[in-house]
């Protein structure tokens, strides 16, 4: 562990890349297929290999500002990385070529889940594997980075609730939340989350396999849900043999991704309400169900002839596949298509895109702009609201919630905002690239808010990442680093001024 905390951030992840490379080979010898065994196999000593020599030339190394150094090697990490993660990928499928390789790779390491790989036999069970292994990696290092790098900066959506300059470190007692030592706050994190998110993955792949999924299909299917990174080795859940009893197993599971009260080391002042009373959980039901609500009864009025049961499966298919989609997971529910189908509507793109850009919880491993920003703007508008009916009204709550309606919305209000220029700029370089306006602002959504499954689910039916060139996804290879990461915490790390103590 001491290791751990002094080497740079990028080689320990490095070396723990190469690593994980051994179960996709030992996978892949369990099953017979000895070449993909040695090319895992053999990809995994040159990486460990690679993390060894750099960690002996910087093992002396020690930066003047931790926090930005390894601030740094989390931006260098969606760079450098993908390239070694694409390597076994791409020499275990030749005709698949190193370039789509590496965009696969960015996109689960991301957690974005905008595959390119053929689903089912066509791509090796190894390959399927390590692509969401990738994406279960990517999501716990979000999760990491999130507790250990950008709390302590009050970034990553936590400078809404919390009265501190955002981007300024600030340290307390704490070395899980607060330790002057950034290495020392990796480590301490390190330990609580991560035989946590093994566990709750665990839990998750028991739980579908006693609804009859098979064990690969379950492993992937409960990997992409933590992560929420929505990668199937089926191409999508909608023909998964658990069926219902599966998608709420994942549902349930889901909650992980809307509040960071739902796991262990929470910030301070998070312990106070108890998890049905999170304002971030109970916006997100309100949202999923009052959603669901309206579709149910636009499905209805359309002239759907659904029975009660019909109608429940329509209004359970609405359900988990907004709360999917608000996570950013992507997963699409077997009964979605079929109350559309039979009132004769299209799928609700401008829906789905509007939930994946609201995004999960702050501090969890969902993308998009954030529920908590979103409730700040929101009470901040009603208490501007009742200042107009009571001019001389003076709101309580105490220090975080006045925050959380004065500066916390101001701040939510530039993310906002930052998010929107992204977008837009988003779309600009895709329509430049040759892109139709309607398809680049639904990639550029999908990209931005890493909802991958977002562009053949809002899309139009021909619409796929394999269509596109090697320029386009590129763009969006670079689009999708910048929706995990954060505009405002790359303006963090940019700006001088904010690493003042």
């Amino acid at each position: 562990m001491r290791l751990l905390r002094d080497l740079p951030l990028i080689i320990v992840l490095l070396g723990l890349a190469g690593l994980a490379m051994l179960l996709p080979a030992a996978f892949a010898l369990a099953t017979g297929e000895t070449r993909l065994a040695a090319i895992f196999g053999r990809a995994a000593l040159l990486a460990t290999a690679a993390a060894g020599v750099l960690g002996a030339a910087t093992a002396g190394y020690r930066p003047d500002a931790p926090e930005r150094s390894q601030l740094v090697s989390l931006v260098a990490a969606y760079a450098v990385l993908p390239p070694v993660l694409a390597w076994p990928v791409a020499e275990a499928m030749p005709q698949f070529g190193f370039a789509r390789a590496w965009f696969e790779m960015v996109s689960a390491f991301t957690t974005t889940g905008a595959s390119l790989l053929p689903p089912g036999a066509a791509t090796p069970a190894p390959v399927h594997l390590w692509n969401a292994l990738v994406g279960w990696l990517g999501g716990f290092l979000v999760l990491l980075a999130a507790t250990a790098l950008l709390a302590p900066l009050n970034l990553g959506g936590l400078e809404v609730a919390n009265p501190r300059p955002a981007g300024r470190p600030a340290f307390a007692a704490s070395p899980i939340h607060d330790a002057p030592d950034a290495g020392l706050r990796l480590v301490a994190n390190l330990k609580l989350l991560a035989p946590i998110y093994a566990a709750l993955t665990l839990a998750l792949w028991m739980g579908l396999l006693m609804a009859e999924e098979t064990p690969f299909v379950a492993l992937a299917h409960a990997m992409g849900v933590l992560s929420t990174s929505g990668i199937s080795p089926l191409g999508g859940i909608e023909a998964a043999r658990a069926g219902w009893p599966g998608e709420a197993l994942m549902l349930g599971f889901l909650v992980f991704a809307m509040t960071r009260r739902s796991l262990p080391g929470g910030f301070p002042g998070d312990r106070r309400r108890v998890l049905h009373r999170d304002p971030e959980l109970r916006l997100a039901l309100v949202l999923v169900l009052g959603l669901a609500l309206v579709l149910l009864v636009r499905i209805e009025l359309a002239g759907a002839d659904d029975g009660l049961a019909e109608a429940m499966a329509s209004f359970w298919g609405a359900v988990f596949t907004l709360a999917s989609f608000l996570t950013t997971t992507g997963y699409v529910s077997s009964e979605w298509a079929g109350g559309l189908e039979r009132a004769g509507l299209a799928p609700p793109a401008l829906l789905l895109a509007g939930v994946a850009m609201v995004g999960g919880g702050v501090a969890t491993t969902a993308g998009g702009i954030k529920l908590l920003r979103v409730l700040a703007l929101y009470r901040h508008g009603r208490h501007e609201m009742e200042r107009l009916v009571e001019p001389a009204l003076v709101a309580g709550g105490g220090e975080r919630a006045r925050h959380l309606r004065s500066d916390g919305a101001y701040l939510a209000w530039v993310a906002f905002m930052l998010f929107v220029l992204s977008l837009a700029g988003a779309v600009a370089v895709l329509a430049l690239s040759g892109l139709a306006f309607e398809p680049a602002l639904v990639l550029a959504i999908a990209a931005l808010s890493t909802t991958g499954p977002l562009a053949s689910t809002a899309g139009d039916p021909g619409m796929s990442y394999a269509a596109l060139d090697g320029a386009q996804r590129s763009l969006l290879a670079a689009i999708m680093v910048l929706g995990r990461l954060e505009l405002l915490a790359i303006v963090a790390l940019l700006v001088p001024e904010s690493w003042r103590r």
